[in-house]
């Protein structure tokens, strides 16, 4: 098994950057230094955006582009991929008039492809930033967000299904606002609710099964971070493991009728997996993670970061880049060497950010070292 790596990465009027361009020896540490609002987080964003979604910030198209700039904007990168040599390329062209809304285009070796869920033939991302501390604390809805991007790294076509979920929801949340409304088009789009909706529990149970796999795998490694479980709080991912999908599929469109009424006056669907919830237990403990304290939740993260990492390459024989922003500043020394060995042992591609060149003193001898400043990168001395 080998790691999947970015060996040159270019930017052009993106975020802050007018451009920017980076040459990479290859898989390994890679350490991004600056001052707070240099640019770091916006250079991984950019990575992030050469993996299906809407990368780690989930910006809108007009957001990223540079604010001095014509309102376009690319990010494209060469890099050594699970199918060999590629380019990836993403971006969009000038506004051409005020109503037009901006399209995303991507490219595999400068060929149009359909969406960036095609550069996922090449190159998995993963990352964890500074937002993501507050998951544990936060709504389901993070927490299910954070999900789909675990089934999203395993599972190109996952965001569709759940892009078609919300729009099957909306639609029947719109009939059920007429009372007189037609029961044939309800009925229809029950049935299509169901079955993409069972299709989104399904990916997401099975990737939190081998999450869990993973995870129990790994417990008598980096024991400096604590043991996670995790689990699926939702009946019809209770369900799945001992019945087919059809069977669900049919409880659901029962329980969707009879419920119209209630939703109706709720303006809103009120069961299903767009309520489900990620559960993550502190093992050592036993305790919920959101009762655990801020350090050991972050820890829990970085768990759970990992061993996705790790089923990443497993299942695909190839590491995925990794992409930790602010990451290491709130580490202590024993979980900071902890982290360098785990990830020297995946062997991936890892972009770290920080303020503090001295935080990375223990990784600098084996890692490529930039400094940015001001929208612009050069390699530290």
């Amino acid at each position: 098994m080998s790691a999947a790596f970015l060996r040159r990465l270019s930017l052009a009027s993106f975020r802050s950057y007018h451009a920017a361009q980076i040459e990479l020896a290859g898989a390994g540490p890679l350490v991004l230094t600056g001052a707070n609002g240099a640019g770091k987080t916006n250079l991984i964003e950019a990575i992030s955006l050469l993996a299906p979604g809407r990368g780690l910030r989930r910006a809108t198209l007009e957001e990223l582009a540079f604010s001095e700039g014509d309102g376009s904007w690319a990010v494209s990168a060469e890099i050594e991929g699970m199918l060999g040599l590629a380019t990836l390329g993403t971006g969009i062209d000038p506004p051409v008039g005020e109503e037009a809304a901006p399209v995303r285009q991507c490219r595999v070796d400068r060929e149009a492809v359909s969406s960036a869920a095609a550069f996922a033939d090449h190159l998995r991302v993963v990352w964890l930033t500074p937002a993501m501390d507050r998951l544990f604390n936060g709504p389901a809805s993070e927490r299910r967000r954070f999900l789909d991007r675990l089934v999203l790294a395993v599972d190109a076509s996952h965001s569709s299904r759940v892009s078609a979920l919300e729009r099957s929801l909306r639609s029947r949340n719109r009939l059920l606002e007429d009372p007189h409304g037609d029961a044939h088009w309800l009925d229809a789009i029950e049935h299509e609710t169901a079955e993409v909706a069972v299709a989104v529990a399904a990916a997401r149970a099975e990737t939190v099964a081998r999450l869990s796999v993973a995870l129990a795998g790994a417990r008598d490694s980096a024991p400096e971070f604590p043991r996670a479980e995790v689990a699926l709080a939702g009946w019809i991912e209770q369900l799945l493991p001992a019945h087919n999908a059809t069977e669900v599929e049919d409880r659901y469109r029962v329980l969707l009728k009879d419920n119209r009424a209630r939703d109706a006056a709720a303006g809103r669907t009120l069961d299903g997996p767009h309520l489900s919830d990620l559960m993550v237990t502190h093992a050592d403990k036993g305790v919920a993670a959101a009762d655990a304290s801020t350090g050991e939740q972050k820890a829990l993260l970085i768990r759970l970061v990992l061993a996705h990492a790790g089923l990443i390459k497993e299942m695909t024989g190839f590491a995925p880049v990794l992409l930790l922003d602010e990451v290491i500043a709130h580490l202590d020394p024993n979980r900071r060497a902890a982290l360098y060995d785990a990830l020297a042992g995946l062997g991936a591609q890892v972009w770290m950010t920080g303020a503090d060149p001295a935080a990375f003193g223990d990784i600098l001898g084996r890692a490529q070292a930039f400094e940015v400043r001001d929208g612009t990168v050069s390699a530290r001395r």
